[in-house]
């Protein structure tokens, strides 16, 4: 495990950073975000501070193509652990859904999230064999729904029933906003230009915690939405080996030039972020 910043404020945006170590056990008090290691693909576990007299709530968003998503998430939750309450599709594309299918069979889920869209892969079938099989509740949601747990709100800023009915999958993606302990994540999926756009337009999309859409495709990450965003940490999921350039050259200096620090997945494995008191601290897994 290595310590990868100095602790940040969120309410004064300080924006030093230097790798260090720590030899302390993961702080568990507070928001916990990890953004797994699964390769090329997509996967977010948000662990959520309890309630008075109940546990944190646990959200898993995405599971990567694969199995590599069981190791990872072996990782971060206690070997007794096999409860997620609940896991969250952003959109039905295979290295975002195909390690949901194993996820789905090894844990209990509280209930199971999309936008309603079909997938295309065959690996499709396979996952909504599953939910029937485990009796998992599906729930489908979209633009303007909302969930709140305690003094944790997670809002859907898209897709809109434009968004939803696009040929192009990536459009329909379910972007989250997670508001909690003083602090904004924006869990953005695949989403490209377009949609950074409108939401730039009519959303206060300001966060805290960025995860960049499209594992750092060049045609997402644009200059507008980065302005509006103003994030302080700005995470990319993607695999060191992958055949589309992932991430991109012309992302990656967008993201620079907005003042974000990045950290990707690539190079540091699974990352996680411990938020408390308008405190946070950024460690590696590997």
């Amino acid at each position: 495990m290595r310590y990868l910043s100095l602790t940040f404020s969120l309410l004064i945006g300080f924006n030093l950073f230097v790798w260090g170590s720590v030899f302390s056990a993961f702080p568990d008090r507070g928001l916990n975000l990890y953004f797994l290691d699964v390769g090329q693909g997509d996967a977010a576990l948000a662990r959520l501070p309890g309630l008075s007299g109940r546990g944190r709530a646990d959200i898993l968003i995405d599971g990567g193509p694969g199995r590599q998503v069981l190791e990872s998430l072996g990782e971060v939750l206690p070997e007794t652990d096999r409860y997620i309450d609940l896991v969250m599709l952003s959109h039905p594309q295979l290295d975002h859904f195909g390690g949901l299918i194993d996820v789905l069979k090894r844990y209990q889920v509280g209930a199971f999230i999309y936008n309603g869209r079909d997938g295309t892969a065959s690996a499709w079938n396979d996952l909504k064999t599953v939910l029937v099989e485990r009796n998992i509740k599906t729930i489908i949601l979209k633009e303007g729904d909302s969930i709140t747990y305690g003094g944790n709100r997670l809002d859907i800023l898209s897709p809109s029933p434009n968004f939803l009915k696009s040929d192009e999958l990536n459009d329909t993606t379910l972007v989250v906003k997670l508001s909690s302990e003083s602090s904004r994540a924006l869990f953005t999926g695949d989403i490209g230009f377009n949609v950074e756009e409108y939401l730039a337009r009519k959303y206060d999309v300001d966060a805290d915690v960025l995860k960049v859409g499209h594992h750092g495709s060049k045609f997402s990450s644009g200059s507008l939405f980065l302005k509006e965003a103003t994030p302080l940490a700005s995470l990319i999921s993607s695999g060191a080996k992958n055949t589309y350039g992932h991430p991109a050259p012309a992302a990656m200096g967008r993201l620079s030039s907005s003042g974000s620090e990045i950290y990707r997945t690539d190079q540091e494995g699974t990352i996680h972020i411990n938020i408390r008191a308008g405190q946070a601290r950024i460690y590696s897994l590997k």
